[in-house]
């Protein structure tokens, strides 16, 4: 009865902000999330060790207008690559969080079926799988090329100005309108010092999402105007045309769009038009209809393993197929959507080289890997000239040895029922998926 009051409440939306029932339903969104403490170092274990206290406090401290926004704490996060830069993160307080989730929830209701159905970034019931979906179908029906537009550093631009008026078009209270502004105008703090935030909004912020599909609704709407065929997700925008030509022209006209009246800036390095198959959006490619994992997500996910295999390690040989295992679940969860299999039975194989490897560095001495062959099955004639050859343990692991010894079946059967009962959670047929390939 309680969640159905939530949903019925005829009050103002600064009247539901302030009601513990709505910020403690913020609370428990930012405590399934979680996350890093902002500048006062409070945690949400914290925070949600005294819940009932700080939730009163926090709703009277809004009704009163006593509540201030904290600056958030500047947090760079290595982009991957090499040479990739920094992407820049803003951590609010938990308190912080706490209201803007709440913020969101009550403005989400009112703002997300305003938006485009081409868009399909931080909005509920759409995912990516979705967006690329809908982008391949675009391709199928003859639209092959691509204007492929990327934002420079899109949310750390966002004109504050811009986005309230935006804001005012859907939410009459301008008590909500007045405290997205205080959120905005918070301010970062970096080593110690706290700089003023003219533009921009945190993306560690709840409230971030949704502010940032506000402002490109504009871009969609556009779009939709002049009859362009698209897909959104966040900032990373596609639209699909019939000819290189008329690519060239869209991307013109509407880069002219976006920085003139959006206040945006594109990046014209990583922006281009190009055949749907040269183009990649949320890590996939279109080729001929069909959809591959990208080339760069590839050689990413490649970057991923070695770097979860390293050498020289001490980690025992389960817990590394754990971590591994824990990766690829995820990875190879989103990126199933290929109609290529054996891109991933690629990334898979990898994985076992990787590992077989690394079983050969465990032998200190060629004779004990010779031993070790043997015992798993191997020949004597084939396990003495595989391990007393002068090749290293990369060119030993591709062996017809080692791939005898270390067998797809042994890391199923030896190996993937250790990883089992070690998990918490029951993932175990996943956690076969590249191992039995």
């Amino acid at each position: 009865m309680r969640q159905r009051e939530l949903f019925v409440d005829e009050r103002s939306l600064f009247e539901k902000l302030c009601d513990v029932r709505y910020l403690r339903a913020g609370f428990k969104a930012v405590k399934k999330n979680d996350g890093s403490p902002g500048v006062d170092g409070m945690t949400v274990d914290d925070f949600g060790s005294c819940l009932k206290e700080e939730i009163e406090r926090l709703a009277e401290e809004l009704a009163s207008w006593r509540y201030k926004p904290s600056p958030v704490r500047r947090v760079e996060i290595p982009k991957p690559g090499k040479g990739a830069g920094v992407r820049l993160l803003g951590v609010p307080c938990v308190k912080d969080r706490v209201v803007h989730a709440t913020i969101k929830q009550l403005l989400e209701p009112i703002l997300d079926p305003c938006f485009s159905d081409q868009s399909f970034g931080f909005r509920p019931g759409r995912n990516q799988r979705q967006a690329v979906e809908v982008g391949q179908r675009i391709v199928k029906s003859g639209k092959e090329y691509v204007v492929d537009i990327d934002l420079s550093k899109f949310f750390d631009r966002v004109n504050h100005d811009r986005l309230i008026y935006l804001l005012s078009g859907h939410v009459d209270d301008k008590r909500i309108l007045r405290l997205i502004g205080m959120i905005l105008r918070s301010g970062i703090m970096k080593d110690g010092q706290v700089m003023l935030s003219e533009e921009g909004t945190p993306q560690g912020s709840p409230l971030s999402p949704l502010l940032s599909n506000v402002v490109l609704d504009e871009l969609d709407k556009e779009l939709e105007r002049r009859g362009l065929e698209f897909c959104r997700f966040a900032d990373d925008c596609n639209i699909y045309v019939r000819s290189p030509k008329a690519a060239e022209r869209v991307m013109s006209s509407i880069s002219k769009f976006i920085e003139k009246k959006l206040k945006l800036k594109i990046n014209r390095d990583k922006s281009k038009v190009a055949h749907s198959s040269e183009v990649k959006f949320l890590g996939m490619t279109i080729i001929e209809g069909t959809l591959a994992i990208s080339a760069k997500s590839m050689k990413t996910a490649m970057q991923k393993v070695k770097e979860l295999t390293p050498r020289g390690t001490y980690l025992p040989l389960e817990k590394t197929m754990e971590r591994i295992n824990r990766w690829y679940i995820g990875w190879s969860g989103y990126y199933r959507m290929t109609e290529y299999p054996a891109q991933l039975s690629k990334i898979e194989a990898h994985i076992r080289r990787r590992l077989r490897a690394r079983l050969v560095d465990q032998q200190k001495r060629r004779r004990h890997l010779f031993k070790k062959l043997k015992k798993r099955g191997v020949g004597r004639k084939n396990a003495a000239n595989t391990a007393f050859s002068n090749k290293g343990r990369w060119a030993l692991s591709h062996t017809f040895a080692l791939e005898r010894a270390y067998s797809v079946a042994w890391f199923i059967q030896e190996k993937g029922q250790e990883i089992r009962s070690n998990q918490k959670h029951p993932h175990w047929l996943p956690l076969r998926r590249w191992i039995r390939v």
